[in-house]
């Protein structure tokens, strides 16, 4: 028997009031991949949401827990398949690419798929979130790695091992950047494929705020940098640090080398104190690598005694969920 008839996909949708938009969404995806089983995880909706995704069929499930970041964990934690394809709710993304991002997925094997989103009308995408989309990307790319396109983007195919290795720590919108650094520091197999990006229904409202959550995944890099990135998060402080002090001590020494004496005292407590901090900092940093690599090397080991995807056409079905 081959692999292809015993995959299991499932196609994972998290919603809050997009009663508007989720029937579609629904229909669309069960007409591209009509033997994926469609889950729609409702968060705390006020319109008819839970209504419109049962009568188009989708397993309907509840997250009492506000916010993307603890949908994903349920989703994550809840849900057996061999290959999770991850969309919103809002229809602005195209179900009909679906296979072809599977279908990439399988061949590879790549553990994560991304969409990278070319907008097909002008209101898809705002200016405001593309422009923080770019830097916040490009900030991922410079300090993780640069295997990583359209961090930000909701839609994406991802392997059984990689979603069950995921610890998801977010609450909001930053689980993106999350999955994208836990896909870089793993060094799994990363692709992409471009695919349309439209504009909502009318009526329908945007839960993404542009600079609180923008101003969230500036905080959550920047966390993510501290936890993964320790020497350098507090290598920096210290160098900081240790350049502060000389701006402050070196007046001090020349006066000293010519009088002998050291007339301001207070100044040179402060430089020594903040010479003092700087070296503790970079200690810290230095032990915490330590710790992050055992951290990661634990990481990689909960990745690796998961099964890898079924390769498309591969005999056999050792990669299905146990």
């Amino acid at each position: 028997m081959t692999a292809d008839r015993q995959i299991a996909v499932a196609v994972l949708l998290p919603c809050h009031n997009e009663a508007l938009a989720i029937g579609r969404v629904v229909r669309d995806f069960r007409t591209a991949l009509p033997d994926a089983t469609i889950y729609v995880f409702d968060n705390n909706s006020t319109d008819d949401t839970i209504v419109q995704a049962t009568a188009a069929g989708a397993v309907v499930r509840r997250e009492p827990q506000q916010g993307k970041g603890h949908v994903v964990r349920r989703m994550f934690r809840d849900i057996d398949a061999d290959f999770y394809i991850m969309a919103d709710g809002d229809d602005t993304y195209d179900a009909s690419l679906a296979p072809a991002l599977l279908a990439l997925a399988r061949r590879g094997p790549h553990d994560l798929v991304n969409c990278v989103r070319i907008a097909t009308e002008s209101e898809a995408y705002r200016g405001g979130h593309r422009l923080g989309n770019v830097l916040l990307t490009g900030a991922v790319r410079t300090i993780f790695g640069d295997r990583v396109q359209d961090m930000l983007s909701g839609y994406k195919v991802m392997s059984r091992r990689f979603v069950k290795s995921f610890p998801a720590l977010s609450t909001g919108f930053d689980i993106e950047t999350e999955l994208a650094v836990h896909a870089l520091e793993l060094a799994v197999p990363i692709a992409h494929l471009d695919g349309d990006y439209r504009g909502r229904p009318p009526g329908s409202e945007s839960k993404l705020r542009t600079y609180q959550d923008g101003w969230r995944i500036l905080m959550m890099i920047l966390k993510l940098v501290r936890h993964e990135r320790p020497l350098a998060f507090f290598g920096a402080i210290g160098g900081v640090c240790a350049i502060v002090a000389l701006a402050l001590v070196v007046p001090l020494l020349v006066t000293y080398f010519h009088t002998g004496l050291v007339p301001r005292l207070p100044t040179a407590v402060l430089a020594t104190g903040i010479g003092l901090v700087g070296v503790l900092s970079l200690t810290t940093g230095i032990i915490l690598d330590t710790v992050t690599r055992g951290r990661r090397e634990l990481r990689a080991l909960a990745y690796l005694g998961l099964p890898a995807p079924i390769v498309a056409g591969e005999i056999g079905g050792a990669g299905s969920p146990r």
